[in-house]
């Protein structure tokens, strides 16, 4: 069987969760005995490990969107000899669907978010986001089979495509690395970033996107022990609003708190890991969250996590044993900052209970978020496709 990966992320560029699941399915694929021939289509420049599509010459200065339909359209062109297109995001949904119509190959679309769960986006990129919207549509509605990464995420895609047969939507859930994310004491390496590595702090990793929540954690802080630090690992904004939103609400914060760090990059895994195991408390936000593989990468890393409860969030974090959830309301911000800082505040002041979540989070990673199982879940989602057309 041959495999048409399509993904806008690809190492070195890969900076949210759809790119870091995209990258070690793929490694997980490849590692199978008897597995598929995978080969990688991805965005941007050259790779030794895949074939990189640069966005068309003459879409240098169009919208991002038409960017993307762009390198789609190239991609599609080159998928003529697969047996099977598999893409991820809507940047790439589009090459897929476009392969299943010219080359007749099934197309399966992993569901790592929707489009319509985040409106915002129709006010950063406007028409763009119109474009990305009936992309994802077109793609989810025509394709073979959708792979949604949490019971959550296909509950969601059912609600927001009723037209999709059911039986499609399948749940093959994200993965993490536990060897590459494993408790890693290294206290020189949090200093060397600008943490206090003897001070309790709860960490934040993640992109400036009002998915992620931050803005709700700065009003969290607020309420924090004045002991208890908070490091923000934030970069990647997508817009430079956002940005300085984000920055004029740190700047506050330090002015009235000591043990504010903000790391504004994404940093390389042999920084990030450290950073992480030191943590006494790992915190997730977000307001909209399909699985969110940073739950994991934190209770690989042996951290407790307090996280919203929204999306597939409490498919990973078991509430009370691996971490603390809090309820979000769009509607009442304020109470959900307030349960936030509660909750960050139980564990900090507890560490020796944070640290049992945090034994307690390891251990299911090891039980049930193996990339190997997920791969081979995955292959039996193309056997199945293949076998339906044949």
């Amino acid at each position: 069987m041959r495999v048409g990966v399509i993904t806008r992320e690809w190492p070195p560029d890969v900076y949210g969760g759809a790119g870091v699941h995209v990258e070690h399915l793929v490694a997980a694929l490849r590692g199978l005995e008897r597995g598929p021939d995978v080969e990688v289509h991805a965005f941007g420049g050259p790779r030794p490990d895949a074939t990189g599509y640069g966005t068309p010459a003459g879409l240098q200065a169009a919208n991002g969107a038409l960017q993307a339909v762009g390198v789609d359209v190239e991609i599609a062109a080159a998928l003529g000899g697969v047996d099977l297109a598999h893409s991820h995001t809507w940047y790439a949904n589009h090459a897929g669907q476009l392969a299943k119509l010219v080359h007749g190959v099934p197309h399966v679309v992993t569901a790592h978010s929707l489009e319509p769960r985040r409106p915002w986006k129709a006010d950063q990129l406007g028409g763009g986001y119109r474009l990305s919207s009936w992309i994802e549509r077109t793609a989810y509605l025509h394709a073979d089979a959708v792979i949604a990464v949490s019971r959550g995420m296909r509950a969601d895609v059912l609600e927001v495509y009723p037209d999709l047969d059911p039986d499609k939507v399948l749940v093959v859930g994200n993965g993490v690395d536990a060897e590459a994310y494993r408790p890693v004491e290294a206290p020189d390496v949090v200093r060397g970033l600008g943490v206090d590595p003897d001070r309790p702090y709860a960490l934040f990793v993640g992109r400036i996107t009002r998915q992620k929540g931050l803005m709700h954690l700065l009003a969290a802080a607020e309420q924090l022990p004045a002991e208890a630090g908070l490091v923000l690992c934030a970069g990647a904004a997508d817009t430079p609003a956002e940005r300085a939103q984000v920055a004029d609400a740190v700047a506050e914060l330090q002015t009235r708190r000591s043990g504010v760090v903000w790391i504004e990059q994404m940093l390389p895994r042999e920084q990030l890991v450290p950073l992480i195991t030191g943590a006494t408390v790992f915190v997730v936000p977000s307001v909209y969250e399909p699985l969110g593989i940073v739950n994991l990468e934190a209770a690989a890393c042996g951290t407790a996590v307090v996280a919203s409860d929204v999306g597939g969030i409490p498919e990973v974090v078991d509430d009370g044993r691996t971490g603390l959830l809090v309820h979000y309301d769009a509607d009442q911000p304020a109470e959900f900052a307030a349960g936030l800082a509660a909750r960050m505040a139980e564990l900090l002041a507890d560490p020796a209970r944070a640290a049992a979540m945090g034994v307690a989070g390891r251990e299911r990673v090891l039980a049930e978020f193996g990339w190997p199982a997920i791969a081979q879940a995955t292959v039996q989602v193309y056997e199945q496709v293949l076998a339906a057309r044949s």
